[in-house]
């Protein structure tokens, strides 16, 4: 079967450098594949993105090496079995609150007897290799979101269900929850002093620990903590902030009366 780059990579004590998709696009899936990130996850949550958009985008990564997640819109088994049998190599699902809400996602990412995901990998089988059956449960990733006051409380419980690979905090909506008002703080006291608290349990359990990162220097500080897996914002972040100071520049050029050569 094809490998996990994530587990090579975490196995090896280097950090995955994680890729976020909210445009409902094959075309930016693939570019965004091609600038280097170590997996891309599509992110069917929030945004536009659902199944018959996510398909084409799941080809588009195959163009590369850079593993394909996802994350699913809610804790319910028949999206994630079905993204993962068009080829996804592990699902990332929001608002994991208990280990009852953990082992039923957990199930529906694993093969019996770890889970009960039903059999009929259709695109998986050609991505992942011939053998998929057989390995797709020591392969296949399943990562819990960690982002509510209830899910800090229940974090050993959570961590302790077999089968889960590790856990993905999402600290815009961690604040919301610590705080019990909008609008988020993800670089807030309250998140802050959690982080270390869920790393620690991480590593008490032998699972990984991955987070949304909102910059380069949040993620860099994430690492220091002892994150292994860090989304670098995501593309739709990327477009607007390139976009927003290329015009920004252009207009600030303007006004100082620079004088742009003609090209015609």
């Amino acid at each position: 079967m094809r490998e996990n780059k994530i587990q090579t990579i975490v196995r090896a004590g280097g950090v995955v450098v994680n890729g976020w998709l909210g445009l409902p696009s094959s075309f930016a899936a693939e570019v965004m594949a091609h600038q280097g990130f170590d997996s891309l996850t599509i992110d069917m949550q929030h945004g536009p993105i659902h199944f018959d958009t996510a398909l084409p985008m799941l080809q588009a990564i195959t163009t590369t090496d850079a593993t394909p997640l996802a994350r699913v819109p809610w804790n319910e088994p028949g999206i994630c079995m079905k993204l993962l049998d068009a080829g996804c190599y592990g699902l990332i699902c929001p608002m994991i609150n208990n280990r009852a809400e953990c082992e039923a996602f957990v199930g529906a990412c694993k093969y019996p007897p770890v889970g009960y995901r039903s059999n009929g990998p259709t695109r998986a089988r050609f991505y992942g290799g011939a053998d998929y059956g057989e390995r797709a449960n020591e392969t296949i990733l399943a990562l819990a979101m960690i982002e509510t006051a209830e899910a800090l409380h229940n974090l050993d419980a959570i961590l302790s269900v077999p089968g889960l690979d590790g856990i993905y905090v999402g600290p815009a909506d961690l604040s919301v929850s610590l705080q019990n008002k909008m609008p988020p703080d993800p670089l807030g006291a309250a998140v802050m002093a959690a982080l270390p608290v869920i790393v620690e349990a991480t590593r008490r359990h032998g699972i990984i620990a991955g987070i949304h990162a909102l910059s380069t220097q949040h993620a860099l500080h994430m690492i220091e903590l002892g994150f292994q897996f860090v989304t670098l914002q995501s593309d739709v972040a990327f477009l607007a902030a390139q976009a927003s100071a290329t015009v920004a520049a252009v207009r600030q050029a303007e006004v100082k009366g620079s004088q742009v050569p003609k090209m015609y």
